[in-house]
């Protein structure tokens, strides 16, 4: 029988916020947040349990949705995006019926990286990166402020990112 793909939830599955997990659970997950390449032979050697186990821990891990999914963190500068910033954006009171299609189309744009639908005085914040000012300018300008579901933007610019080695599991 084949395996889902990864990151595929089966419809009986708890979300994830409902999962139980131990703690052999949490070593396996500690491990795969500081290496996600790991082979199972290394994972179940580290967390002190069978490559069989370990194999079928992870799977139930990533079909409930608690790991989900293996990415690599690519450095923008190298591909040429050196200039990254964090944008604000309010939406109009009725736009917010359409926030899916919404944060659909702006996941879409090649500048950005990530988006996040936040509380407070914004409705999201969207990580992006370009090559230049010229183009951040031009993206703010034409795909965001013309936007007639925007009612602001505000742009901050990065310095440095550096990323959190404790995340908590």
């Amino acid at each position: 029988m084949p395996l889902p793909p990864a990151g595929a939830v089966p419809a009986k599955a708890l979300p994830p916020q409902e999962v139980r997990l131990d703690g052999t659970d949490r070593a396996l997950l500690r491990a795969l947040v500081d290496d996600a390449r790991i082979s199972n032979k290394d994972l179940a050697a580290r967390v002190g349990i069978a490559q069989s186990t370990c194999l079928a821990r992870v799977r139930a891990l990533r079909d409930s949705g608690v790991i989900r999914g293996y990415h690599a963190d690519i450095d923008p500068r190298a591909l040429g995006h050196g200039l990254q910033a964090m944008i604000a954006i309010r939406l109009q009171p009725d736009a917010r019926t359409a926030i899916r299609e919404f944060v659909a189309t702006l996941s879409r744009r090649p500048e950005v990286l990530e988006v996040y639908f936040v509380a407070g005085a914004n409705d999201f914040l969207v990580h992006v990166a370009t090559a230049s000012t010229d183009e951040l300018r031009d993206f703010v300008a034409d795909h965001l402020n013309r936007n007639p579901a925007i009612a602001g933007t505000e742009t901050n610019l990065i310095f440095e990112h550096t990323r959190a080695a404790g995340r908590r599991v």
